[in-house]
């Protein structure tokens, strides 16, 4: 406490004999960098404003491509069935009732075919009410039908084109009500083109829409949403109890005339006294824009947030010449401060740092600081120092242990061959192939103290593992391992597959009734991911099940005396350390249905 106290007591003497410099410091340096820097920080804030900005624009474009893609998917689906020559032999008129159930089996066919494109969620035709199967009110429909949608006109004058419809409800028999968008367009019968024989409607879940616009966080206050070609809201990402159109209504019209008239743009408008930015882009077929809307103010205080250079800037502005000035004040002094700093090193020769730790009186004056100073140095020193010595010491246990470490592996290679040749020399062919496959399993998963492999030595493990396994459990279960190309130079963490392959076993197909089965595994590359699988049918589990595997250990004893799937979490977890926290398992699985368990990896190569 006294020592502190004298400490304070020395600095504040500094100060005061240092004011005359610590004065023109702040007249001659401090002021005119403050005044430079205040007009630093202006124009580089408006710069990042701007940055900022241009940032929210090319995500917006970005989302905006992410749903032009998935339209052009939907949009070659819609093709693909207005051009099949089996569309229109079975809406040809049929007199016999077998022709009739014929056709309706075809047309069922052709539409659960395009739901082949996963993002399409119902494909309707809407036929003449005469037909048998008009009725059908699942895939079929009976073209009056059509007449009660807002959109019916658009597609009689679109004449075969399509017409994407916006955001609405529609109540199907066996589902209920679903919010849905859709791609429709007249079909005419190819022997007599002036003859509507019906309407193709393809439906999509608005979740599609919803998944890609929920990504958007640009504001606070203001939602993104969809216009169509006539400038009305189709979409929007409001809760479900705020009206759609309020998103747009405030837009002035001549505003909204420039979104529908270009593709892609950031515009100034007002909301009430508010400033602020609308950025929009064009979704492809469609023809619908992608608009946002944040204040100005929301982008100021992003910019602001991110204007870490100007505090860098700022530092180094009052630093820099701090250090010049107090160089130049070290010029002069240097001749007074000589004999007290011999004085002190003196002591210290003479006494040892005991004379320091002994807090003897100094005299006042101007250089108390130093002497201060020098003191606070020997102390770090003399801690620095020791805690050298403490890590050095820790560093040669360390080296110790993993020496050790080493030693016992090649003793359990030299006595695992050893058996090995006492079993051969004993005619125990069996026994000897699988001492060998448990010395290979040791090799692989020992990988020399390595805490990565390869991907090829990842599943030869697997193999040699599965192997020693279909010796402890023969004709019980088979396995295959497929691995695609391009995956030679990527790592994984070692040990990734050979716990889940160990539950598809013991989990999975021994607590099947017949205890038998089959594990696939497999390996390749989607662009920088690596995708890993392992697939059993047995036994299943529900999907909450597999969720909670993921989310923590399970240490319930099964009947084998193993403690539960810990391997699991503890595979998760690994790969999530490893590659980050959007990688690692997903399961899939149903009571019965046997499970697959997918790990996705950032592809990592061993350089």
């Amino acid at each position: 406490m006294q020592f502190g106290w004298n400490y304070l007591k020395g600095l504040l003497q500094g100060i005061l004999a240092a004011r005359k410099w610590l004065l023109a410091y702040i007249l001659l340096i401090l002021l005119p960098v403050s005044i430079l820097l205040a007009s630093f920080y202006t124009r580089s804030n408006r710069i990042l404003e701007e940055e900022v900005t241009r940032t929210m624009q090319l995500t917006l474009k970005q989302a905006g491509l992410n749903l032009t893609y998935k339209l052009e998917h939907i949009r070659d689906s819609s093709n693909s069935v207005f051009m099949n020559q089996i569309l229109y032999e079975n809406l040809q008129r049929r007199s016999s009732i077998t022709d009739q159930l014929k056709q309706i089996k075809e047309l069922r066919n052709l539409a659960e075919t395009a739901r082949e494109n996963g993002d399409i969620f119902r494909t309707r035709f809407f036929v003449d009410p005469s037909r048998l199967y008009a009725g059908d009110r699942v895939n079929l429909y009976k073209l009056n039908d059509i007449k009660q949608y807002p959109w019916y006109t658009a597609v009689m004058e679109a004449g075969g084109g399509m017409v994407w419809t916006g955001v609405y409800q529609e109540s199907y028999n066996d589902i209920g009500v679903k919010k849905i968008f859709s791609v429709a367009r007249m079909l005419r019968n190819p022997q007599n083109y002036e003859e509507i024989v019906g309407v193709l409607v393809m439906d999509v879940s608005e979740e599609l829409i919803g998944e890609i616009l929920s990504e958007l966080h640009f504001s606070d206050t203001y939602a993104p949403y969809l216009l169509d070609g006539s400038g009305n809201v189709i979409y929007s990402s409001v809760e479900a109890d705020a009206d759609p159109a309020s998103s747009a209504s405030m837009l002035p019209a001549e505003l909204l005339d420039t979104i529908r008239h270009s593709e892609e743009g950031i515009q100034q408008s007002k909301d009430g006294r508010k400033a602020v930015n609308v950025m929009y882009t064009t979704i492809g077929p469609s023809g619908w824009k992608l608009v946002a809307r944040v204040a100005q103010s929301e982008i100021s205080h992003r910019a602001t947030a991110l204007n870490q250079f100007t505090s860098i800037a700022t530092l180094a502005g009052i630093t820099i010449p701090f250090l010049v000035l107090s160089f130049v004040l070290l010029m002069f002094m240097t001749q007074s401060m000589q004999h007290r700093v011999q004085m002190i090193l003196k002591m210290i020769r003479k006494e040892g740092i005991g004379w320091l730790e002994e807090r003897r009186s100094m005299p006042d004056g101007d250089f108390r600081l130093l002497e201060r100073s020098v003191d606070h140095l020997i102390h770090k020193v003399n801690n620095l120092m020791e805690e050298s010595y403490q890590a050095k010491m820790q560093e040669r246990e360390a080296q110790l242990r993993t020496l050790q470490a080493q030693i016992n592996p090649h003793f359990l290679y030299n006595a695992l061959d050893m058996i090995n040749w006492s079993a051969i020399s004993h005619d125990a062919e069996d026994t000897s192939q699988m001492i060998e496959a448990l010395a290979h399993y040791f090799r692989l998963s020992l990988n020399k103290g390595r805490d990565n492999v390869s991907i090829s030595d990842e599943l030869e493990l697997a193999k040699v593992f599965l192997e020693i396994q279909q010796n402890r459990f023969p004709s019980t279960f088979t396995f295959t391992i497929e691995a695609g190309p391009g995956l030679a130079p990527y790592i994984i963490p070692k040990l990734t597959l050979q716990p889940l392959v160990e539950n598809a076993l013991l989990h999975g197909i021994r607590k099947t009734k017949n205890k038998q089965g089959t594990i696939t595994i497999a390996a390749r590359l989607e662009q920088d991911t690596v995708v890993l699988t392992v697939s059993d049918d047995g036994i299943g589990m529900s999907p909450e099940q597999g969720q909670r595997l993921l989310r923590e250990p399970s240490l319930e004893k099964q009947d084998n005396g193993s403690s539960g799937s810990f391997g699991l979490y503890n595979v998760n977890e690994r790969i999530r350390y490893f590659a980050g926290n959007r990688y690692g398992l997903s399961i899939d699985s149903e009571p019965g249905k046997g499970t697959v368990v997918t790990v996705r990896i950032k592809a990592v190569t061993s350089e």
